[in-house]
Parts: C-alpha cells; structure tokens; sequence
C-alpha cells in the first residue's frame, strides 16, 4: 500500500545530526570571588568581636546575643518557690503596693526598748515638748518597771517580757514595739530606740526627715567575714539563700509599710528563731544584727536605705560600741557626729573591707545621723546644758 510507503524510510533518507560543538571554560566572574570573600572576612571578626547591639540578634548569633534576649524575657526564678514562701511573698507584695494610710495628723512613733528606767527622759522631755500631736512614746521595759519623770512617758509602758542580747527575744520585743504602735492609725514612722540613746537635733528636724521620706532606714551591707555570712547556716534554705544573707545594725526607723510586712512576716523570722543563736553550730549568730536586714535585702531592697540613723562609735572594735562618759560629752564631739554624711561599714574578713556610700535623702546628700548612743547616764546634765546649741541647725 502506498501508506504503508510512505512511513517506510531508508538509511539513506536519515540525515545525519552534526555532533555537540566544543565549548571553552566559563571565567567566574570576579565580583562572586570578591563577595565570598567579604562575608567571610565580616562572618570571622563577628566571631572574634561578639556585637553588642540587639539588633544585630535578628542577623547571626553571638554569645553575648543569649545575655541580650534574656533582658527581653520575663524573669525566671533561679529555684522553685516553696508553697510558704509564695504565700509569704503574694502577702508582702499586697501590703506594699497598696495606698499607704494617710493621716490628717502624722507621728512619729518613738519605742524605746530598754531593761530599766530611761536615764535621759528628761532630754527626751525637752526634745518633745511643744510638739504634741506628732508623736507617741511606747516603752518596752524588759526587767523592772520603770519609773518615769516626764510626762510624755506615764502610762506608756507597754506588755513586756524577758530580753536576752543576741537571741530572737530582742526581736519579739521589737515585734511588741511596732505592734502597740501600729494600734495608733496616725503613726506613720517608727523608730527603735535604747535607753542609752540622744536626740542630734531638734524635734522638727527630725520629724521633717523622717515624715518627708518614702524608705526605711534600715542598716544592711553583706559581710564576707566571720561576724557575717560566717553566721549563716545552710538549714535556712532555700527561702535564704547565702547570697542573701545581710549584717547590720538593730536600731531601725521605718514607715508604716515596713512595719506591717515585719508584723507579718512568720517564715523568715522562724528560721532566725531556729537556725540564728549564739553558740549554735560552733557560731554566734545574732539574731537582732541579721533578721531585718537579711529579710529587706529579699522582700524590698529598694526601700531601704542601707544605714542606721542611730550613730554607734566601732573604732574600738569590741564587742560593745564605745561608751560616751561625761567627761567625753562636748559640742565639738556632738557637732563632729551631726556632721558625717557618709555611711561606712567594715568587713570582718581578713581584708576588712571599708565600704562607704553617700547618706542620701531623697536623693541629695543629707547628714546620716539623727540620734547617737551609747551615753552613760552620768552624761545626762552636761547633755542637758549642750542640748540646745548643738541640736541647732
């Protein structure tokens, strides 16, 4: 058939298909090797020089990158809270953020705590008069009833029991002081005081200084030494950890605030109770120098102010602070003491340490120091005769 032809094709009617041609090397273009080249060079120095900046996260990696991005992530607690630690913490956190009580009429609450009469009532009742309506005095006497010679001290003693130096005694008696204090809605600052305690100035300094601020003067620095985390025992964690273990003086003043969460506060004080007592464990830990500046240093850092404004003289290094006689009483001695404006604590460690800060009120530089002890009670009529010069500002 003819179709059937048609589709027949011989060899010799294929044509035969010239072979692939030879093609030469392609040239790289340079551009390409000089590209490589910088981004390598640029990927090493970001190796060797980690940037510093967050935005230059979103482009590579970097070591300090991980230190940047945390910044951005809420906080993660370095250990699970204990079921009482949380309960602890959701109770001072409430009492802190809510509106302090205002008063018409502030005081400042005075609660000295002593183990007898009060030598100096009558320099306290020089300093307090004309001033009524803006202050109260409480009076925890712990071995004898006192007796009083002014009147702003009659009628105010208050429940008191046994006080041994160095056990939580001293704390349950300051606890007994801020409690009968806090009855009064119009105390808004509270101070602890002694029996061997003076006023450095006069009753509207000080009610200015303490009134017109929003910290406690609470004294904590953090102690390598012996006398400080050397009294730290590992049965306190983990609600305190070491790193949180702070040293200072007991005499405290502190807004209301302050004083509630110290009432309210069960679980750090029983670990003070059990684990901070002279001779426990081969050491002498002293529970009144360690409870409230340890407790401030974990629950409110920021709202204290990290020094005393009781003044106590160390330079003899003892175990007591110096004792002022009446032959040590001038108005050079009690102009020097009003005029220290820096804080300075010293470390017990074999470095002693001198650490200093500025004493700042409301963030200007203010004298440190409104009251001072320990004065001997044989001081008290040359007190009385430089009172009203060097409380003069």
């Amino acid at each position: 058939m003819k179709t059937t032809q048609a589709w027949r094709l011989g060899m010799g009617d294929m044509q035969i298909l010239p072979g692939s041609r030879h093609r030469p090397p392609m040239k790289r273009p340079l551009w390409i090797i000089v590209l490589v080249s910088l981004v390598s060079v640029f990927l090493i120095c970001a190796y060797i020089y980690p940037p510093q900046s967050s935005a230059s996260c979103y482009i590579f990696s970097s070591r300090n990158c991980k230190t940047i991005i945390s910044e951005w992530l809420p906080p993660t607690p370095t250990r699970e809270y204990t079921d009482e630690e949380i309960a602890s913490r959701v109770v001072i956190k409430e009492i802190l953020n809510a509106p302090p009580v205002q008063s018409e009429t502030p005081k400042v609450a005075f609660m000295f705590l002593t183990p007898h009469s009060l030598p100096f009532e009558k320099l306290w009742d020089k300093f307090l008069h004309g001033h009524e309506g803006k202050f109260s005095v409480y009076v925890h006497a712990s071995k004898e009833k006192p007796v009083h010679v002014s009147r702003y001290f009659v009628n105010r003693d208050i429940h008191s029991d046994q006080v041994v130096w160095g056990k939580i005694s001293m704390v349950d008696a300051e606890k007994r002081l801020l409690a009968s204090a806090l009855q009064d809605p119009n105390n808004q600052h509270f101070v602890l005081l002694s029996e061997s305690c003076i006023p450095l100035y006069n009753f509207d300094y000080i009610y200015d200084y303490l009134i017109n601020t929003n910290i406690s003067f609470v004294d904590a620095f953090e102690d390598p030494g012996p006398h400080g985390n050397g009294r730290y025992s590992e049965h306190m964690s983990p609600e305190i950890e070491k790193k949180d273990f702070r040293k200072g003086a007991q005499w405290f003043s502190m807004k209301r605030q302050h004083a509630v969460i110290v009432l309210a506060d069960y679980l750090y004080y029983s670990k003070f109770r059990d684990y901070c007592k002279p001779g426990l464990e081969g050491r002498n830990c002293i529970a009144d120098e360690h409870y409230l500046p340890t407790f401030f240093n974990i629950v409110d850092p920021e709202g204290i102010a990290n020094w005393s404004i009781t003044h106590v003289d160390w330079s003899e290094r003892k175990w007591h602070p110096k004792s002022y006689k009446a032959q040590d009483i001038t108005y050079e001695l009690l102009k020097n003491i009003t005029s220290i404006d820096v804080s300075v604590h010293v470390t017990s460690d074999e470095k002693r340490v001198v650490q200093k800060w500025p004493c700042l009120w409301n963030g200007v530089k203010r004298p440190c120091y409104l009251f001072a002890r320990k004065f001997m009670a044989e001081s008290l009529d040359k007190l009385l005769h430089h009172f009203v010069n060097y409380t003069t500002i």
